[in-house]
């Protein structure tokens, strides 16, 4: 966004909304959405495209952090089984059941580019669930696994991505080349978050006492730490990740207790403004993107969204209960480390399986598709591709964003929830 002026526009029409929003009780995002859409249709607006390479290091970093320095530690080890299975097992089934949709339901839809479909829309957005949800009471537990989910889901996500685009490309894809890739990718990135961590931990030991300073690495690190890994081709958002999960375990014994208040406060305002700017960016995608689709097919695109919409929340309820009775026979047997804790119940699972929205990141990939393959060919089907991933993104944050809070407070009313710890 080259013209600062309305950068400063949305950000005064997202703080406004933001405020109307708690006065009329509707979630923040879906209002932010909507007037995103109204203000994209106003003619003499010049075109606010979206650049990939932005989102990934402007919002992805600071967002991802945040969620890792609060997540607890120790709930997230309790949980990790379920985290796991969503973020990573989830990711790679809804990428593989999105692209046979797409590919026997859209026309013109090749395996390749199905799959380049599946994989833009595999992963959830956890940042729009917490938004929603936010001052709804959910348990530690539902907060936790929704987190660490998206912790994990959005390098699993773009490691299908690019190799589903390398398919489309035409570049050979080879399985087992493609799992080395995958574990490098992921093990690189938790090596370069702990080597950043340290480094980072001895900095603070040396000068939490001055807190401007303390605070200032604080915020910077995030994206140093996904620039160096990503200039080392590993996983820039499994580093910060991890880095956010070490500097949390060190913040506990070297701050002080004013120290953490003001980093909180800096850091409240940072992910206000991050969180608002996507959900009115989101919005403002869709009037752009829908020029770029012929009139006739607009009605069917937006019906193909649909249904790959409601598959993907099928899918995820019948996986996130599937995990539930997992779990129940696991401890049931003594087998692993599946502890009391870790156990799902109806209520866990069914505000998990709702709070499967996609969001940025899907965006952000989507928008970044090749202008053209190999042999410097048009992508095929690309404006198609787009469209569906903004369709798909919109019912799910605004569907499921208004459907949420309601869900919520409907299963509250559970006598066996009100045990849940809040």
């Amino acid at each position: 966004m080259e013209n600062y002026s309305i950068v400063i526009f949305i950000l005064a029409i997202m703080i406004m909304l933001s405020a109307v929003a708690d006065k009329i009780k509707l979630p923040y995002p879906v209002l932010l959405i909507s007037a995103g859409i109204g203000i994209g249709f106003i003619p003499a607006l010049p075109n606010i495209t979206l650049n990939p390479d932005i989102v990934f290091l402007i919002f992805l970093p600071p967002l991802l952090y945040d969620a890792a320095f609060n997540i607890s530690p120790q709930e997230f080890k309790t949980n990790f089984n379920t985290i796991g299975t969503l973020a990573i097992g989830l990711v790679f089934l809804t990428a593989g059941a999105v692209a046979v949709i797409a590919h026997y339901l859209i026309p013109g839809m090749s395996w390749p580019l199905a799959f380049v479909l599946g994989a833009i829309l595999s992963a959830t957005d956890a940042v729009a669930a917490m938004s929603i949800t936010k001052g709804l009471g959910l348990s530690h537990k539902t907060v936790t696994i929704l987190e660490g989910e998206s912790l994990i889901n959005d390098a699993s996500a773009l490691v299908t991505y690019h190799f589903a685009i390398a398919a489309a490309t035409g570049t050979a894809f080879i399985f087992w080349k493609a799992s080395l890739e995958f574990i490098t990718l992921m093990a690189g990135g938790v090596l370069a978050g702990i080597v950043v961590g340290r480094i980072l931990a001895m900095i603070l030991k040396k000068v939490h006492q001055n807190d401007l300073v303390t605070i200032s690495f604080m915020l910077l690190m995030p994206f140093v730490t996904y620039l160096m890994a990503e200039e080392l081709h590993v996983s820039g958002v499994i580093a910060v990740v991890v880095l956010g999960l070490m500097i949390a375990r060190i913040s506990g014994k070297v701050f002080p207790e004013k120290l953490k208040q003001q980093s909180r406060s800096i850091w409240d305002i940072i992910i206000f403004l991050l969180n608002g700017l996507i959900f009115i960016i989101i919005g403002l995608q869709f009037p752009y993107i829908i020029k770029s689709i012929p009139s006739h097919q607009i009605l069917p695109y937006i019906g193909y969204g649909f249904i790959i919409t409601l598959a993907a929340l099928l899918l995820r309820m019948g996986r996130v209960f599937l995990q539930q009775i997992n779990l129940d026979q696991a401890f049931k047997k003594g087998k692993g480390r599946i502890t009391e804790n870790a156990l799902l119940d109806f209520k866990n699972s069914l505000i998990i399986s709702w709070s499967g929205m996609r969001g940025i990141v899907s965006l952000a990939i989507a928008i970044g598709l090749p202008m053209t393959l190999k042999d410097e060919a048009p992508f095929p089907e690309r404006n198609a591709i787009i469209f569906i991933s903004v369709v798909v993104v919109l019912f799910t944050l605004i569907g499921q964003g208004i459907s949420l809070p309601w869900i919520v407070k409907a299963v509250k009313l559970s006598p066996a929830d009100k045990k849940t710890p809040h």
